[in-house]
């Protein structure tokens, strides 16, 4: 973890509980993107080996998140363990709490595992943001049931996950883009094969790559986060290349080993780079409106004015403001 970043972890036997503060370097709308929108959460929330992946979940006071949590190693890699969390309380990115159980696929709570009573508060610190983070339990015993299950080393590891998710989006969204002159460009994900495309489109369109190829062996080492995988250093982590008529071509990878999942339709983005942050904020709203928000348009850590959305018709757009 971040030495800069708050972790408390108190156990509080006389009442039955765990308190948690734990500090995020993002804006309050992301981290509260990131605990509430279930395509995120299945990034994260799961303790490593295991990876968690929501079955389905209505977030509003009396609605529930189902979900799974499966093993990806061992020799038993489809072994899941089922879980789900009735939402009691929720305050728009101020606060939510709810009632975790262990259950089946259909819900039905285990009653022989303890379940936890979350409430869990949002602030933000400037380009900071605190969860403020209390687990009840009915019973000691219940208390000491999770403790001796490693409910702060997985809790921990879930923390590091989203660490690590923040920080590979900035880095994977940032631009080489050196003024404020409007263009649009597409943006591509691969899974791995990002290179290998970009030089087919090389030779097609005849053209040269921008800046070269960054990639994620390119990145310092960060003794906050576990080192980037060997076959993942070899990865695109940017690049950039001209078309037609001045449009732009940028793609990534986006490796399984850091949790990213590419389904046909997720993609490729039209990327539109306005030339103010009004015209930014104006493209945004106008064009999502009866779309799905994949993330809301704010100031990023890049110093971008950035926001993405699948429109009413279906297709991706990222509205990307860069000041520099």
């Amino acid at each position: 973890m971040n030495p800069n970043l708050k972790f408390d972890f108190i156990v509080n036997k006389e009442n039955n509980t765990v308190n948690v503060n734990r500090e995020f370097a993002a804006n309050l709308e992301l981290v509260w993107e990131a605990w509430t929108n279930p395509e995120i959460l299945d990034l994260w929330w799961a303790p490593k080996p295991y990876k968690t992946r929501t079955k389905s979940m209505d977030f509003r006071e009396g609605g529930m998140w189902l979900y799974e949590m499966y093993n990806t190693e061992g020799k038993n890699p489809q072994e899941c363990h089922w879980c789900k969390n009735d939402y009691i309380k929720i305050v728009n990115q101020s606060m939510f709490s709810g009632l975790d159980a262990f259950c089946d696929e259909n819900g039905i709570a285990n009653p022989d595992m303890p379940r936890t009573q979350w409430t869990n508060e949002f602030n933000e610190n400037g380009e900071k943001t605190l969860v403020t983070i209390r687990a009840k339990y009915d019973s000691l015993a219940d208390l000491e049931k999770i403790i001796e299950m490693g409910f702060k080393e997985g809790f921990t590891m879930a923390m590091e996950n989203l660490d690590q998710y923040i920080e590979a989006q900035f880095k994977l969204r940032k631009q080489n883009k050196s003024n404020n002159k409007a263009r649009v460009s597409s943006y591509v994900n691969f899974q791995g094969n990002t290179e290998e495309a970009f030089n087919f489109y090389k030779s097609v369109f005849k053209t040269d790559f921008i800046n070269g190829i960054k990639r994620f062996g390119d990145l310092p080492a960060d003794p906050n986060h576990p080192p980037i995988a060997e076959p993942v250093k070899k990865m695109v982590l940017h690049i950039e290349l001209p078309l037609l008529g001045g449009h732009i071509l940028m793609g990534t990878d986006a490796p399984k080993e850091m949790g990213f999942t590419l389904t046909q339709g997720n993609n490729m983005h039209i990327q539109l780079e306005p030339d103010s942050k009004e015209e930014a904020q104006r493209l945004f709203d106008e064009l999502s409106i009866g779309g799905k928000i994949e993330m809301p348009i704010q100031d990023m850590f890049w110093g971008a004015y950035y926001g993405s959305f699948t429109d009413k018709f279906g297709i991706n757009w990222m509205i990307n403001y860069q000041e520099k």
